[in-house]
């Protein structure tokens, strides 16, 4: 018993067959032991009957015996492990949903450390101790956790699957090779692995830079909410300060239009007052003048009626208010003076307005040239791509489905599809053009209608002063000027289209709420000669940002 308190090694209690500890050892001959099962299911494959470890054959097959003294000594390293588990499981972790469990553990189950593809059993702390101590065990293969070790080997040969079939793209074992994987491209499962490995690599590298590449679009989107906060803290704050202007500006002209209605209220009063004084004057008088001829009149003294009636015979001397009259003063235009004045100061505060907005957009200046490609035949282009006016010739060129063919159009090489952009055409000497942006999808070949519905958001001239808004319906335009030079501004995400008179720093027209889900590129005509009247063309002008 002392023998057996005195703990050999874990390696001295494995099986060399099994790998496991003793269940009911044996000794050989040789004085190898083994468990019972094992050797016996050993010798009973193969004959002649040879000890695993030192291949001495025996004849006859010997009679085994359980070694009650190795045995013992089993049971006590058995019990000693198990209070060792026992001492450690409250240090360990128990296998939670999801979690690969320890297959040795009974009762509850531990979390496995590892998993061994030898033995194909995943072991917890305790139990893959004799994986780290024992030399034979040191041997085996052990990896981090992972479940259904089964899967691993082969379902056809029972062995583990260490190649991988490139021919077949499959994992499989040994055999396989030799009697399903004949003249197939078979290498190392490591190998395989390393490579696929290295492409990982690749393409971890790959997503890597496509989170970058995200993480920089989401600074991107958050610098815009930034700067959109920003813009439009300014746009309130510019506003506020305008409107209270305006209602200032409403208030005052309010109180001088009061201040002068009263004024000359005032005036007629006092003159009126002046009047009313001057008849209360003479009507005191007159009554009083009235007294003295009727008490005159009612005298009995005859000789006073003689002596006083020359001077009571006649009215006293008075004014003749005939012609005299205090008529109630006229207003008329006096709101309308005062509403014009309003208006001219309206007037002046949008234009201000406006020459702010022009110059916002105009940061958004981009650099357009035609695209000689969609050009119908009868356009000539200038050498920079810059002018485009009609040419009454139609050339012959190739017919691409790019090219219109039905109307004297021309798009911009450039397209958007998203933020904003603008940029100016020159106009001046032409009585017909159209000017605006078109989406990609746009009819180039048939007869077509230049409206939002059918992809064009643009305005036109004709006959020299009529202006229209190409909207559905269309819109007629009354400008205060001829525009020399017209400014096109776009907001894809806004759904904003807005043209502008640059020279007079006007807004023309805007297309409000758009909807855009595809490219949008310049669009441009310069429109027909008309026997030379129209033969000025349309010149795309580098942006005055100092306008």
């Amino acid at each position: 018993m002392s023998a057996a308190r005195n703990l050999q090694p874990e390696d001295q209690f494995l099986c060399s067959i099994c790998l496991d500890v003793f269940t009911d050892p044996v000794s050989t001959p040789c004085g190898h032991n083994f468990c019972k099962k094992c050797i016996s299911k050993h010798w009973n494959i193969n004959v002649p009957c040879q000890c695993p470890m030192c291949k001495e054959a025996f004849t006859p097959r010997p009679y085994l015996r359980v070694n009650t003294f190795i045995s013992e000594m089993v049971a006590q390293f058995r019990q000693s492990a198990q209070q060792k588990a026992r001492s450690c499981s409250s240090a360990q972790q128990r296998a939670k949903t999801g979690e690969v469990p320890c297959d040795v553990c009974t009762g509850t189950k531990l979390k496995a450390l590892k998993s061994c593809l030898d033995c194909l059993v995943s072991y917890c702390e305790t139990h893959l101790e004799p994986h780290l101590t024992a030399s034979r065990l040191k041997r085996h293969q052990l990896i981090d956790p992972v479940e259904d070790l089964e899967g691993r080997m082969c379902t056809k040969h029972d062995k583990p699957l260490e190649l991988f079939c490139k021919t077949d793209q499959t994992c499989v074992c040994m055999l396989c090779p030799v009697l399903d994987h004949k003249m197939h491209d078979v290498v190392p499962l490591k190998d395989e692995g390393e490579g696929k490995k290295a492409k990982l690599g690749k393409t971890e590298a790959e997503i890597q830079q496509m989170i970058q590449k995200r993480r920089l679009k989401v600074q991107e989107i958050k610098h815009s909410l930034k700067l959109s906060k920003k813009n439009a803290d300014r746009e309130i704050a510019e506003g506020f300060q305008v409107f209270t202007s305006l209602k200032e500006s409403v208030e005052r002209r309010l109180c001088e239009l009061i201040k002068a209605i009263k004024k000359r209220q005032k005036t007629t009063e006092k003159w009126a007052e002046g009047f009313l004084k001057e008849l209360e004057q003479e009507i005191s008088e007159l009554m009083k003048r009235r007294t003295e001829v009727e008490q005159l009149s009612l005298s009995e003294d005859h000789l006073h009626v003689l002596q006083s009636f020359p001077s009571l015979k006649d009215a006293p001397p008075a004014k003749d208010w005939t012609e005299v009259s205090v008529p109630p003063p006229s207003y008329e235009g006096t709101v309308v003076r005062a509403v014009s004045q309003l208006e001219e100061t309206l007037s002046k505060e949008m234009k201000k307005l406006l020459e702010a907005e022009l110059k916002r957009v105009q940061q958004y200046a981009v650099d357009v040239t035609l695209d000689p490609d969609t050009a119908h035949p009868e356009l000539i282009l200038s050498d920079e791509d810059k002018g485009v006016k009609h040419g009454d010739v139609r050339k012959r060129l190739p017919n691409n489905p790019e090219r219109f063919s039905h109307y004297n159009f021309v798009l911009g090489k450039q397209s958007f599809s998203l933020g904003r952009f603008y940029y100016e055409v020159q106009v001046t000497g032409k009585t017909k053009w159209n000017l605006g942006v078109a989406r990609e999808s746009i009819n180039r070949k048939r007869e077509i209608t230049l409206r939002p519905e059918d992809g064009f958001w643009s305005i036109w001239l004709r006959n020299g002063n009529e202006y229209k808004a190409l909207g559905d319906p269309s819109v007629s335009l009354s400008l205060k000027s001829q525009p020399q030079k017209v400014g096109v501004f776009v907001d894809y995400e806004d759904g904003l289209v807005s043209f502008y008179d640059v020279d007079a720093a006007a807004l023309i027209y805007s297309f409000t709420g758009c909807s855009f889900t595809e490219k949008l590129f310049p669009f441009f005509s310069p429109c027909r000669n008309d026997g030379g009247i129209n033969s000025a063309p349309l010149i795309i002008c580098p942006v005055n940002q100092t306008v």
